[in-house]
């Protein structure tokens, strides 16, 4: 395999920060790796010294003589009135016609190439973007968080193109569920060092919390042995005929050292404000058009949300999501109709632009003094900053200096030091971190209020919403159902306008989706095809549940000796060959479904 780029001994800080320490990777061609790391860690940091934008303190970036970097920038390149069309033919240089073909395949044609790029919404200007990185056939890309702000339908066209993409990607996101469905191996940078797993990235986050709880139990006994250690050395040194022996133990005391990872950097712990549970509807519309005064964007919005309910509003970008939120919250007039709370309800906003217009000049202690309910102790404002990894000295930072993911997780602490039993969330998830979003969707699940927000990451949709509100083509429809058939019509409208605009050609769809809950399809046997009888089904069933049994047992013992193992080689050979069971373990376990499936048919 071709190698395009190569980090050797890197070393880079900013002032007292170190954001690499010898840190050392190896990329090579067709690979996807998926790029994670707490926020401040130097992700985009490291993206700007293999651009060439920024140089690092020591060390090197070797890249391969034909190496091509394709980067999904965050800032908009477009020149003002410039249209799509224009856009691409200038970008790239390319022919009218050939950027018309690649903008297809991101759904842009007809009117909207035509369109001025102002007009466009944020995930359709990514779309635009990422039609001119494509028409520059690079062999390497570099997407900053690209689903930020993405809606549903543009993520999966963006897993579809990257499936499909058949040279080498490096992908930041805190998004899991894209991660998963696109990258087969991971790449950590986590003080100041670079590891790169392969392996998807929830697989890496098992191995890693296996290590994790290695290293404590290993460090325990360590702080076990060090305390008998003391207790000799403290209790003999004094004494001439034991001082010798005092003295060697000291030697041994010095060499026992706990080992330090992750594990003992703060994580987020998020907790929700604490609320007396209530019964009852929390809010009702009654004959509700939301809009401005030139524009009605929906018409008989009938919601009913009861306390103690999370709800999620979903749909593409542009359809009036954020309108509707601000509705709710009355930071817009309804068209016509109304918008009834519960009584008691104290509502509780979190909103795309909040973070972006903090007072600069306030310190992080301050803002949140500020925010927080009068009378609160000091020691429970620190503490909640502390939660949102604000701790020591990041206190007294000017909210100028912090990045967007730290300006996020402050507005979050200060939502949490309030009484607000109703959260509304506006992507609450952006610019936070993999660990920040797993600690969020663990608070709101404990919380005992109400939760209205939106959200295109996946994985926090399905951990936290219990009802579903979607806005789409004029209408608000509340959808009770579960959130994985949602996902199969959204998946099964993408699929079918690609099989329309590339007839006969299967490619765009051999890659499993995981919002499918059961591929139909492919469980049915087709009536030219011979189709097992009952006696050779049954056998073949019972022989598949021997070797799942089996497999299953294998991965039992597999994750035993994982989480026994001391040598970090060792552990990643197990978690190799746990990978290796779990895909023979899930294939069996497909095919024995489809067995199924077919005896059904078969008694009917």
């Amino acid at each position: 395999m071709t190698v395009l780029l190569q980090i050797r001994n890197a070393h880079k800080r900013y002032g007292d920060q170190i954001l690499l320490d010898g840190a050392e990777c190896t990329l090579g061609g067709n690979t996807k790796v998926g790029f994670i790391g707490r926020n401040g860690a130097g992700k985009s940091t490291l993206l700007k010294c293999i651009l060439g934008d920024d140089e690092l303190d020591t060390g090197e970036i070797i890249r391969h003589p034909k190496l091509k970097i394709g980067y999904l920038r965050q800032h908009d390149p477009f020149l003002p009135g410039e249209t799509a069309l224009e856009f691409l033919m200038r970008d790239s240089a390319q022919p009218d016609w050939k950027c018309g073909e690649v903008a297809g395949e991101f759904e842009i044609k007809g009117r909207m190439l035509e369109s001025p790029m102002q007009n466009l919404s944020g995930g359709w200007q990514t779309r635009v973007k990422l039609s001119a990185l494509l028409l520059h056939e690079p062999n390497l890309l570099l997407l900053d968080e690209p689903t930020n702000f993405l809606d549903l339908r543009t993520q999966i066209l963006l897993e579809h193109f990257l499936r499909s993409f058949q040279e080498a990607c490096l992908i930041v996101s805190h998004d899991r569920a894209f991660l998963n469905a696109t990258c087969d191996s991971t790449l950590d940078l986590s003080m100041g060092e670079l590891t790169l797993f392969p392996g998807k990235v929830d697989e890496y986050l098992e191995y890693q919390q296996g290590l994790r709880e290695h290293d404590q139990r290993t460090n325990a006994s360590i702080a076990a042995k060090r305390k008998q250690l003391q207790e000799f050395i403290d209790r003999n040194r004094a004494r001439a005929s034991t001082a010798t022996r005092a003295k060697s133990k000291s030697k041994m005391l010095e060499r026992l050292e706990v080992k330090e990872n992750s594990a003992n950097h703060a994580n987020a712990t998020i907790r929700a404000p604490q609320v007396e549970p209530r019964q009852g509807p929390a809010l009702r519309t009654r004959d509700l058009a939301i809009g401005y005064p030139d524009r009605t964007i929906s018409t008989n919005v009938g919601l009913e949300i009861d306390h103690g309910t999370r709800a999620a509003i979903v749909g593409d970008n542009g359809q009036g999501k954020t309108t509707l939120l601000r509705t709710l919250v009355h930071s817009l007039d309804p068209v016509e109709g109304e918008v009834k709370w519960g009584y008691g309800c104290e509502l509780g906003t979190y909103a795309q632009h909040v973070y972006t217009s903090l007072p600069e000049n306030k310190t992080v202690l301050e803002f949140l003094e500020y925010e927080a309910i009068p009378g609160t102790k000091n020691q429970t404002i620190l503490d909640t900053a502390g939660s949102m990894l604000f701790r020591g000295a990041a206190v007294e930072k000017k909210i100028r200096v912090l990045s967007g993911g730290e300006r996020a997780r402050l507005c979050m602490a200060a939502l949490l030091l309030g009484k607000a039993n109703v959260l509304i969330l506006d992507e609450p998830g952006n610019h936070l971190d993999v660990e920040t979003v797993e600690a969020l969707a663990d608070a709101l699940i404990d919380y005992k209020g109400t939760v209205v927000f939106t959200s295109h990451d996946r994985h926090f949709l399905k951990r936290v919403a219990t009802t579903y509100i979607e806005v789409r083509d004029g209408k608000v429809t509340q959808y009770r159902g579960d959130y994985d058939a949602y996902m199969y019509m959204v998946q099964k409208e993408i699929d079918d306008a690609e099989s329309s605009r590339h007839p006969g050609n299967p490619t765009k769809k051999n890659a499993p989706s995981s919002a499918n809950p059961k591929n139909t399809s492919k469980n049915v046997p087709s009536k030219s095809s011979p189709t097992l009888d009952d006696r050779s089904l049954r056998k073949q069933i019972g022989n598949l549940e021997k070797n799942i049994a089996k497999l299953d047992q294998q991965k039992k013992s597999i994750h035993e000796q994982l989480m026994a193992s001391s040598d970090p080689q060792a552990a990643m050979k197990l978690h190799e060959e746990m990978t290796k069971v779990s895909a023979e373990l899930e294939t069996a376990e497909t095919r024995w479904a489809d067995l199924q499936e077919q005896l059904e048919q078969f008694e009917e």
